[in-house]
């Protein structure tokens, strides 16, 4: 028997914390070739659909030599080749289509740099790395991760492919691009030193800028920090030598992950571990005074490090397919916004490393945004936190979890039962959450949302919702007996089961300003209350 608790939550519509903008619209992948996929575009388009601001879309391997076939943790353009002389050749056909794709889309593209074409990897290895859905990071460090063997030519790469771009979308809608250089180069993604990365960076950096003056560079996305001095030095020396050399940087770039388990018979999330990483950086960041009013974005922001570990092969990634995923996107990412408060430096992004993996099993644990073409759970944490506008108002809540106590502790004791709230000139909008670390179907709160300092009047109430029954296409298909082949009326079914649920619908009376909303949110489950007027 599931247990319940009261709960208060009091929100405050005349009072303003400032105004909102959100940092959870970005999104990323490791396969540009999924980019313009049937699939692909159908995301694309559902993400801009769900943001109040264009979506940033970040993704790997856009000058890595290939054929242009996607695979899991791989992709490839084949932008740079060089003739019989060693001259360098360009192609951007593979390019345009993702970049097409996009524009089409209306997504913002954060253009990552890299990474080695083959004809310049310094690397006479093995060019392709492998890998499985089991995942070993220690097989994926070939000949793409080497640096450049000639520096004057990857200049030159990277300025005809900005001018490229110029030319074929136009400049002033390329200049609102932001460029990124490479990815974790502490990790398992650069083969060279610190000090080599940095003068790839800087070569990098005012190659971009010589083709669009104006243009925003920024870097190093290094890993999670926060238990990991190899990523700290990393870090500490790259913008040592960033502040040194006066090199070009618009915006400072890092990851954040968090660490789920088996924990007895469940899954138990790390959101302490995530929110551990972003603090940890932001503190590196705070060491440099020259630096620090540069915004900052985390590159990657995930419960876990390896988007194309199948569930299968690692339980603990078992989160992935149900609501406990959007519970979780919810929770670390308004968290992120208090980190970022308190460091006093901005974050303005937030990326969401998860998008598809086509021709794969139905719901097989891989950290994504759908199955098949078909929206998960977590698409529909977005599309609620999507309908957060204006400015941010007062809400409190009698059950929520302070932040240091989950920095410390994560969620284990008690459930972090919060609300966050925004008033625009049309209505209110507040979300609700039920998280806790351990996935287990228990402590469902009875919440009060007391609301103050609205128009007197009857207003329009919509209460949408993400749980185990609402919004969540995995418990349709595993009522179906979790099918392999799926067509016709049950692909519909399991289609509409992914989009947004609407749990009901009304109108409120609001005396003297205010009025009060009961909900039963049950364990992992989000709420979006919409007043309007």
């Amino acid at each position: 028997m599931t247990t319940t608790y009261d709960v208060t939550i009091d929100v405050d519509a005349g009072t303003s914390r400032g105004a909102y903008r959100p940092l959870w619209n970005w999104f990323g992948y490791d396969e540009p070739n999924y980019t313009y996929t049937a699939n692909g575009k159908k995301l694309l388009k559902e993400l801009t659909e769900l943001s109040p601001e264009p979506v940033r879309v970040r993704t790997h391997n856009l000058l890595t030599s290939g054929d242009g076939k996607y695979a899991l943790k791989w992709g490839s353009t084949n932008a740079y080749t060089e003739d019989a002389n060693g001259n360098p050749v360009y192609d951007w056909t593979i390019m345009d289509n993702i970049f097409d794709a996009y524009v089409e889309a209306g997504n913002i593209p954060l253009i990552q740099v890299g990474f080695t074409p083959e004809a310049l990897s310094d690397d006479p290895g093995p060019y392709r790395h492998k890998w499985s859905i089991g995942g070993d990071y220690g097989t994926i460090t070939t000949g793409w991760a080497a640096p450049p063997n000639d520096l004057k030519k990857w200049g030159g790469l990277i300025h005809a492919w900005a001018r490229h771009l110029a030319d074929r979308y136009g400049e002033e809608k390329v200049l609102s691009w932001p460029w990124e250089v490479w990815n974790e180069p502490d990790g398992a993604y650069w083969k060279g030193t610190v000090a080599q990365f940095w003068e790839l960076y800087d070569v990098t950096a005012k190659a971009i800028k010589r083709a669009l003056p104006g243009a925003r560079v920024g870097g190093p996305h290094t890993c999670g920090a926060f238990s990991n001095p190899r990523a700290q030095t990393f870090l500490r020396e790259f913008l040592r030598l960033v502040v040194e050399n006066d090199s070009p940087i618009d915006f400072i770039a890092f990851h954040a992950k968090g660490n789920p388990v088996i924990w007895k018979d469940h899954v138990r999330m790390g959101v302490a571990k995530q929110l551990r990483d972003i603090e940890t950086n932001l503190s590196i960041v705070n060491e440099f005074p020259t630096l620090r009013h540069l915004p900052t974005v985390i590159g990657e922001s995930d419960p876990e490090g390896c988007a194309a570990c199948s569930a299968r092969i690692h339980p603990q990634n078992g989160y992935r397919n149900g609501p406990l995923y959007g519970a979780y996107v919810v929770e670390s990412m308004l968290r992120t916004y208090e980190i970022s408060q308190r460091a006093g430096i901005e974050i303005e992004g937030a990326v969401t490393w998860a998008f598809l993996f086509e021709e794969q099993p139905w719901f097989d644990g891989f950290r994504d945004l759908a199955t098949n073409g078909v929206d998960k759970a977590v698409l529909n944490a977005f599309r609620m936190l999507g309908m957060l506008k204006g400015e941010w108002i007062e809400a409190k809540s009698d059950h929520a979890l302070d932040l240091q106590t989950i920095l410390e502790h994560g969620v284990r004791e008690q459930a972090d039962v919060n609300a966050v709230a925004t008033r625009d000139d049309k209505g209110v909008s507040v979300l609700v959450w039920n998280y806790h670390d351990d996935d287990v179907e228990d402590g469902a709160a009875n919440v009060s949302v007391a609301l103050a300092g609205l128009p007197a009047g009857n207003l329009s109430l919509s209460h949408y919702r993400m749980d185990k029954d609402h919004s969540n296409a995995f418990g349709v298909w595993k009522q179906m007996g979790s099918p392999q082949d799926v067509t016709g009326a049950d692909y519909a079914r399991l289609e509409a089961a992914g989009k947004l649920a609407t749990l009901e619908t009304g109108t409120v009376e609001a005396k003297d300003g205010k009025a009060v909303l009961s909900v039963q949110l049950p364990r992992q489950g989000v709420s979006l209350l919409r007043l309007e007027w």
